[in-house]
């Protein structure tokens, strides 16, 4: 299955660039900790000479005031500092790069688990996964952006491009330990051609017992306000398209320690003149009737088909 489309695929391409975790409780960065740097600052346009002291340009590393807009706070995001230069993993300064720190306050009342987009304007886009955050708790974390192309003197902007969060509980795990569950289950980057959206799901049997599954996954469609959506009927997967070529035949499969199985969801993007049309971010998925969920982020836009269809398990070689 080829695994690309435009919701999805904005994400894999801003994670290319300084992806990673925010840990709860981290530090915002000092000014005198970034490298000094001849880059303009943020939002500066540089001048033939000051007029006054207070249109001098400020020390290399100093931050920048972020300008008050709709992009530079939203669903418990905000966007605090803005820096020029950049400090990577080797202690290197990287001085065409921009620096900037936000923080993300959970007013849920459970922790959850934040995935941010951020982009500016001659910069590459960057993502950054925060959390476990706790009810009422504030995260400090930062984000670099490499320079990409153009003058952005004066015209450079950091945006919040999207905030996603699920419950930290519901949290897919590709890697790292294994879950209580026994299992893994998480999705990949997806694909688009001609208005057909696919995402693969993925099981994984990491624990030590022999795990069964019967038939497809059971699967809930989830709005951005969190909210189960109604009126969409989850139908086989061969009612919207074939996947692969492959039958989609419900059977029984049992995975043995480190064995994987694949399904998978597919929809058309169609918006007739009738009907409202349904976008939803997030798919709880369980493997199996009575299994822990888990909260994926396949960017549903289901037009006004009314139908998401879903393959069967099978066995993934």
């Amino acid at each position: 299955m080829r695994r690309s489309f435009a919701g999805v695929g904005v994400l894999a391409l801003l994670a290319l660039a300084g992806c990673g975790t925010a840990e709860p409780g981290a530090g915002g960065v000092r000014a005198d900790s970034l490298c000094p740097s001849k880059a303009p600052r943020y939002g500066e346009i540089p001048r033939a000479r000051p007029t006054s002291t207070a249109d001098a340009p400020r020390p290399p590393g100093t931050p920048t005031p972020v300008p008050s807009g709709t992009g530079t706070a939203r669903d418990g995001v905000r966007i605090t500092r803005v820096y020029a230069g950049a400090i990577d993993e080797d202690g290197a300064c990287r001085p065409s790069s921009l620096t900037a720190e936000f923080e993300v306050t959970n007013p849920a009342a459970h922790d959850m688990t934040y995935t941010v987009l951020f982009d500016a304007k001659g910069y590459t886009g960057a993502s950054r996964v925060v959390g476990p955050v706790r009810h009422g708790s504030t995260v400090h974390g930062r984000v670099a952006m490499s320079r990409s192309y153009g003058d952005v003197a004066g015209g450079t902007s950091v945006s919040l491009l999207s905030v996603r969060s699920i419950p930290s509980a519901e949290a897919p795990a590709p890697g790292g330990p294994c879950p209580a569950s026994g299992v893994r289950v998480y999705a990949d980057a997806g694909d688009a051609a001609m208005g057909l959206r696919m995402v693969g799901l993925h099981l994984e049997n990491c624990g030590k017992e022999p795990y069964a599954v019967d038939g497809r996954p059971e699967l809930e469609i989830i709005d951005a306000g969190h909210e189960r959506v109604e009126g969409v009927r989850i139908v086989p997967s061969a009612e919207v398209a074939p996947l692969d070529g492959t039958p989609d035949v419900a059977r029984p499969l049992t995975l043995r320690p480190g064995e994987r199985a694949l399904s998978g969801i597919v929809w058309r993007n169609t918006v007739e003149a009738f009907g409202g049309a349904v976008d939803a971010p997030y798919l709880r998925v369980r493997a199996k009737a009575g299994a822990a969920p888990v909260t994926v982020t396949p960017e549903l836009d289901l037009g006004t088909t009314g139908r998401l269809g879903v393959q069967a398990w099978r066995k993934q070689e």
